[in-house]
């Protein structure tokens, strides 16, 4: 199994003279000013629990955009802190948008055009030509502060997601020594979905200055090659899933993303998190209750009127259970300036007032909403408690919520209802998996959770906590970084060892 430690031994040994740079729309840590005193946050979702771990364990420097109320009140001159605060490892230098450039670039273009665009959860991308603008702006400024980082000495730089896509380009026209890799969090669509966009071959473009690109899962690489062929004159090695344009190379390879096993075990053990399992079921009322689990932010990929619906189908199949089971959905709003996300929110009210209004009765209540950004203790006493969680994507990149699940659960007890929709059900095979647009099957599938023989639950739970354990995020970024750094050789070696591994 994979370790920081040997995380750090690898990069000692191969990482060399480079500097490592991680580019990002969001920063690891966020500064905020409560009642005049300084106080950082580590904000919630994958891409934060995934890379902050790396980074301590690399060094360099993270480039992403300074949002938080007290970041201008924490950095230098050059707009640099070190991080963690506690223990600091690493540079953060920050970007500053203005509220127009956030607007456009973030609002806009990266969340209500690419982000619909890269999830088939049917809703429309909206493609407004000023959106698109701010958003080559603001990749430009990024990319102008990854070339003032870097200066002359060699680098390899290591994009973020979709808010960055055309970034790795302006480096390449810029800078070509330096070494570009980005990894694409979110799904890569088919084709003849991705063709609906009026930037397609600038985006493609943008994504094939990187010289390693890397999605979750092979489909999403699949995918990705299958639109460049579509789009560009281009020339793809489907067997050995290279791209040549223009004279480069671009390697597309699938890389799984993990969570810190051993970090999440253990806390989940910890005497803090005992305490606050009491006080929840005693101030929750959840205590002698069979609870069920919901951990998301508020997005309408992820399914939450879908399990909502299933809650209520399984009361109503199954009364025995009303005024037994407690399904908690926990998680926190974003993106509330969208009106896809304005409309999800209204949905979810109407849901949650029609099943508790038909159900509720002596103080219970089926279904308890908290779209709070409730503190990792809570969540964490939340995923102990459970007897389920329901993840009921749409469509994901990983989901990472599952992999947090199965690592909480150090007593290998509780049971986990996956969507085949999500990268995270091609490794967590002892789930449930079911489609969340069932919803007969989803009530099904709550009552197997419910009744399933404790030896089962256990059974299926270790399987699932091994593949977690041995495929962490340590293993995770020392398979990228392998890749990257070969890049960077560009040595007869390395480019024999990608001529012998076909992926595809």
């Amino acid at each position: 199994m994979w370790t920081k430690q040997d995380l750090q031994q690898l990069v000692q040994r191969q990482i060399g003279e480079y500097r490592l740079i991680i580019v990002s729309n969001r920063q690891p840590y966020i500064y905020n000013l409560v009642e005049g005193t300084l106080r950082y946050v580590l904000p919630a979702g994958g891409l934060t629990s995934a890379l902050d771990p790396l980074m301590q364990a690399c060094g360099g420097t993270w480039i992403a955009y300074g949002g938080g109320q007290g970041d201008r009140y924490v950095v230098d001159q050059d707009n640099r802190v070190m991080v963690p605060p506690d223990d600091p490892a690493y540079a953060l230098r920050l970007v500053w948008l203005t509220e127009q450039e956030e607007k456009g670039y973030y609002y806009g273009f990266s969340n209500e055009a690419l982000w619909p665009l890269c999830h088939n959860a049917y809703t429309e991308p909206v493609f407004d030509l000023r959106d698109w603008e701010t958003y080559q702006a603001v990749n430009q400024k990024f990319a102008d502060l990854v070339l003032d980082e870097v200066g002359d000495q060699p680098a390899l730089v290591l994009t973020q997601d979709y808010h960055l896509a055309l970034l790795p380009q302006y480096i390449r026209n810029a800078a070509p020594d330096i070494v570009t890799g980005q990894f694409w969090h979110i799904p890569w669509p088919h084709p003849e979905i991705f063709r609906i966009c009026p930037w397609q071959a600038e985006l493609l473009e943008g994504l094939l200055g990187n010289n390693l690109l890397g999605f979750h899962i092979g489909d999403h690489c699949n995918n990705f090659m299958d639109t460049a062929a579509r789009t560009l004159p281009v020339q793809v090695n489907a067997e050995y899933n290279r791209i040549e344009y223009r004279g480069d190379t671009t390697l597309v390879r699938p890389f799984p993303i993990s969570i810190d096993f051993d970090d999440i075990c253990q806390f989940s053990e910890s005497a803090e998190v005992e305490q606050e399992m009491e006080r929840l079921q005693e101030e929750w009322g959840l205590d002698g209750k069979l609870i069920g689990l919901g951990i998301d932010r508020v997005d309408y990929t992820k399914g939450i009127p879908h399990r909502f619906r299933a809650i209520g189908r399984f009361l109503e199949k199954y009364p025995e259970y009303q005024g037994k089971l407690v399904f908690v959905q926990a998680g926190v709003l974003s993106r509330s300036d969208i009106d896809a996300y304005q409309q999800l929110s209204e949905q979810i009210d109407q849901l949650l007032e029609e099943i508790n209004g038909r159900f509720a009765r002596n103080g219970w209540q089926p279904i308890v909403y908290m779209p709070d950004n409730l503190p990792a203790v809570t969540l964490m006493a939340l995923r102990r408690l459970s007897r389920f969680c329901i993840v009921s994507s749409l469509h994901d990149g990983m989901n990472l919520v599952a992999k947090e699940f199965v690592a909480s659960r150090f007593d290998n007890d509780g049971v986990l209802i996956l969507s085949p929709f999500t990268g995270a059900a091609l490794e967590l095979t002892q789930s449930l998996i079911v489609n969340p647009y069932a919803t007969e099957d989803m009530a099904e599938a709550i009552r197997d959770a419910v009744t399933m023989p404790e030896h089962e639950r256990r059974n299926r739970m270790l399987h699932m906590r091994a593949t977690v354990r041995e495929n962490n995020i340590y293993k995770w970024a020392a398979r990228l970084l392998v890749d990257l750094i070969q890049c960077a050789r560009g040595s007869a070696s390395g480019r024999s060892r990608y001529a012998a591994t076909p992926t595809r």
